[in-house]
């Protein structure tokens, strides 16, 4: 099972990988949104803002997000590594069940490109 330090890394590389990415990707990750993501195995979430093209992280807390963020994300932690680290398709963990995406109809025509 990951560990929140392996999360919290997880999350800055995809912020690395978003803040490298050009053309539709790169407009893609121009949003400025806020963000949670919550790791349902570790019961915390991770919240902040993704803006500039990368993942700002705030804060973390225990428990799922208190608040309703634009973009929110819940997965297991394994599996953020694995997505990140390219082990684990988004569209395949996304129809299985395995990762949640709730956004905006608009944020999520812009994020498949992401993803």
């Amino acid at each position: 099972m990951a560990t929140i330090e392996e999360c919290r890394t997880a999350l800055g590389k995809l912020s690395d990988n978003m803040q490298g990415s050009e053309g539709d990707v790169r407009a893609a990750a121009a949003l400025d949104r806020s963000v949670s993501c919550h790791i349902t195995d570790l019961g915390v979430t991770f919240v902040g803002r993704m803006t500039g093209g990368r993942i700002e992280v705030d804060e973390t807390h225990p428990g799922p997000p208190r608040e309703r963020a634009q973009i929110r994300l819940a997965m297991a932690g394994d599996d953020l590594v694995a997505l990140v680290g390219g082990e684990l398709n988004f569209a395949t963990a996304w129809g299985s069940g395995r990762v949640r995406l709730e956004a905006s109809l608009l944020d999520l025509f812009r994020l498949r490109k992401l993803l």
